[in-house]
């Protein structure tokens, strides 16, 4: 059920990112808004894809890092102008709206249940039969 969700929500985040891509091409420097967003949405598609057919600490990792990486980038720049840095452009947009909310949410739910996924796997040491009968 865990990896369920984080794909849910990953899977949200890239439907997200990949259908408002066109409406911030505009927005460039070296690089534009628009192509961060595909990016964010491949990412994330792999992710959600990788969280459930490669059951494996490295791609609840990733799945992780892409739901933070996605979600700490879109609060800064709701709440801070960063500006231009270097071949990225300024994509300070201090608004919500329904699309970016969605988004908070779907990147939050990944993060939590790929955390979860993390702590639950790091917790499972491997223990004989006879071992785990003694430990009850």
């Amino acid at each position: 059920m865990l990896r369920v969700l984080a794909a849910a929500g990953l899977a949200v985040n890239a439907e997200v990112h990949a259908r408002l891509a066109d409406k911030y091409d505009s927005v460039t420097e070296s690089i534009s808004q628009g192509t961060l967003f595909r990016l964010e949405a491949a990412l994330a598609a792999l992710a959600a894809l990788l969280v459930l057919v490669w059951r494996s600490r490295l791609a609840d990792l990733f799945a992780l890092a892409v739901s933070l990486g996605g979600l700490a980038l879109l609060l800064v720049y709701r709440y801070i102008d960063v500006g231009v840095l270097g071949p990225f452009p300024d994509m300070y947009e201090p608004l919500w709206f329904t699309d970016k909310t969605v988004t908070v949410i779907a990147q939050a739910v990944s993060a939590l249940m790929a955390l979860i996924l993390l702590a639950w796997r790091g917790r499972g040491v491997r223990r004989g039969p006879r071992e785990s009968w003694e430990r009850g």
